[in-house]
């Protein structure tokens, strides 16, 4: 099995919704992703955390705020990208807002660790 990181992206508009939600909305969010998780299984290695104030560092040591709108993370487990894709499919955090993505990158094996 390979490994694949998941990065969730949403815009700041859509960061600000979710904040505003009710106690009751909130926790019918977390049922969908509760209900995705299931869905993977043992696939889900990570089931990650939200991402808040990240920064870019520079090659000259100079920091600013991240424009990625990078908002959280999993980690999984598949045979392949397209089963890693496939492991995402209906994930709730594309219907949150049209803005939102989803990123999968595998992970690489570094030679000689």
């Amino acid at each position: 099995m390979k490994k694949f990181i998941v990065i969730y992206h949403a815009p700041v508009t859509a960061v600000m919704e979710m904040a505003k939600a009710t106690p009751a909305n909130q926790a019918k969010g977390m049922q969908a992703w509760m209900m995705w998780a299931k869905k993977c299984g043992s696939q889900l290695v990570d089931m990650g955390a939200p991402l808040a104030n990240g920064i870019q560092l520079g090659a000259d040591g100079k920091t600013k705020l991240s424009d990625k709108n990078t908002v959280g993370y999993s980690i999984l487990l598949a045979k392949s990208m397209d089963d890693a894709k496939a492991l995402m499919a209906g994930h709730p955090h594309l219907s949150t807002n049209a803005a939102c993505c989803i990123e999968i990158h595998e992970t690489m094996q570094i030679p000689g660790m």
